[in-house]
């Protein structure tokens, strides 16, 4: 039965697969959004259902440095590439916090969590850390290079599980194929084999998946002579920049891997849903080389695998919220570590109350923000919101945000006395109020209608119809121009605009829906 990529839309990217008996597990990276590293579940490797977050708590991950406002830029930071495994009959995340550069792990006896507290890894640089268990009872870690190394590549050595202490030398396994950044690596046992797939090329256009294998789990290692084994690099293809996989053997002894990729629109490229997670069969070559897709390329329908039996898109997406329980669901993420009580769900019933910081969406502070990934490029968004703006510069409403250089925003604000409605839009250095209007009316409907190339904002008041006010390119929000490894989030949102705000804002419901691409 054929099943349509990606399984999990929307900014998912690095994904990483482990299996238990028929049951399988995918862990995400995250960034500067809290929770962190979000974990899936399917019987059927092409459904997908959150059932909860590794990272759940601040002193697990940190999401603030020291360095004030000379940080980096949001979407460049925080939680990167993470490797799910499981062994003995517990669960194990290793992964990196940029936010002080640091290597760690987290284990669990249930995918669900709760998870422990990071074990920090010493003496072990670099990003995209994984783990190996050995058949032997070793346990490898293996990684990218870090600045203290001379040559590019990949690096292994011991680790004790219980401490993260290293416990032989750091060793450079293998250089790659000659690819710029050889990063990603996941190290598997097959056939009494060792074999080492690595991402070279960047995770971009020139993204691609290379392999080698031993006898030894050090090496040395012999590249495969069908490298690349998965790259759509200079070929004209929906998908792009595909690479940064991991294997798994079904139970039914086949074997798959996940993988990220771009949906690219327009010419020259640019993508703003950011990179996904897409799954693609793997085959073996007579002389036991692994093959990834059709030759080597991902498509958007391809053929599931046997004991899947039915589609079902919607689990890995999220319709309407009417904030009728005292917890966020998965979709939620607050923006970087949330300060403490600028947002409930009990203090109003049946409302999600932000309670605006001194911080803007410019900012990369303790912003007051709640917001769900977008998943499809035809999509609308609306949000009824109750808020009464006392202080000049208080504001609150709904933001299209990739970074705090890149955003658009319909919402209500006090201008010098006067309660208004507005259209902003960041880009860059750039920003403008495209449309602003007063506002006499204690409750709002904020509307956003999305297809590959626009945002449309509308508003209406409760009962009455819309009123389209703007329009922003999808463009401007492109990976390709804002920067950073993250996609576009909706988000609501309120800002004192220099000060904490006095006044809060309520949100009643919140909807998200995917459209037919017609209706756009």
């Amino acid at each position: 039965m054929k099943f349509s990529n990606p399984i999990v839309s929307g900014a998912y990217p690095d994904p990483s697969i482990c299996r238990v008996d028929e049951d399988y597990y995918l862990v995400n990276s995250s960034f500067g959004y809290f929770p962190g590293l979000p974990i899936f579940h399917s019987k059927d490797l092409v459904n997908w259902k959150q059932i909860g977050y590794g990272l759940t708590r601040e002193s697990q991950v940190p999401l603030f440095g020291s360095q004030g406002g000379s940080e980096p830029l949001f979407s460049f930071m925080g939680i990167y590439a993470p490797t799910i495994r499981f062994n003995n009959g517990h669960f194990y995340i290793v992964t990196t916090n940029t936010v002080g550069g640091r290597n760690f792990m987290i284990h669990s006896d249930k995918p669900e969590g709760p998870w422990s507290e990071p074990i920090y890894l010493e003496d072990w640089g670099g990003i995209d850390p994984s783990l190996f268990f050995d058949p032997d009872g070793k346990v490898f870690i293996t990684g990218t290079g870090g600045h203290l190394d001379v040559v590019p590549g990949v690096y292994q050595a011991e680790i004790d599980l219980s401490t993260g202490k290293i416990l032989t030398e750091r060793k450079l396994i293998w250089e790659g194929t000659g690819g710029s950044f050889p990063e990603g690596p996941h190290l598997y046992n097959i056939d009494n084999r060792y074999y080492l797939v690595i991402a070279e090329g960047g995770t971009e256009y020139g993204h691609m998946v290379t392999v080698a294998r031993s006898d030894q789990p050090y090496g040395p290692f012999e590249a495969c002579p069908y490298n690349p084994v998965l790259s759509h690099r200079s070929i004209s293809h929906p998908v792009q920049a595909t690479g940064h996989v991991d294997f798994v053997q079904a139970h039914d002894g086949t074997w798959w891997t996940v993988l990220l990729g771009i949906r690219p629109i327009g010419y020259p490229f640019h993508h703003h849903l950011g990179r996904e997670t897409y799954l693609a069969p793997v085959t073996w070559t007579e002389d036991g080389w692994p093959l990834i897709g059709e030759n080597g390329r991902v498509d958007i329908e391809m053929e599931g695998p046997a004991f899947f039996k039915e589609y079902n898109p919607a689990l890995s997406r999220f319709g309407r919220d009417d904030f009728d329980s005292n917890e966020l669901g998965f979709q939620w993420n607050f923006y970087k570590n949330p300060r403490e009580h600028s947002s409930s769900l009990t203090e109003r019933k049946g409302c999600l109350t932000l309670h605006g910081t001194e911080y803007t969406l410019d900012d990369s502070q303790q912003l007051a923000f709640v917001g769900r990934r977008q998943q499809d490029f035809d999509c609308s968004v609306s949000a009824l919101m109750a808020f009464e703006p006392e202080l000049d510069g208080e504001e609150a409403g709904l933001t299209v945000y990739m970074n705090e250089k890149a955003h658009y925003e319909i919402g209500v604000r006090n201008n010098n006395g006067l309660k208004a409605l507005f259209l902003r839009r960041r880009i860059g250095s750039l920003w403008r109020v495209e449309w602003e209007n007063e506002l006499d009316a204690s409750e709002v409907i904020l509307n956003i209608r999305a297809d590959s190339l626009c945002y449309n904002f509308s508003y209406s008041l409760p009962g009455q119809e819309q009123i389209s006010i703007g329009r922003g390119e999808c463009s401007y929000l492109a990976t390709e121009v804002a920067g950073g490894f993250t996609g576009v989030y909706f988000g609501m949102y309120a800002t004192g605009n220099g000060k904490p705000s006095q006044s809060a804002a309520y949100f009643k419901y919140f909807d998200y829906w995917a459209l037919p691409k017609e209706s756009t």
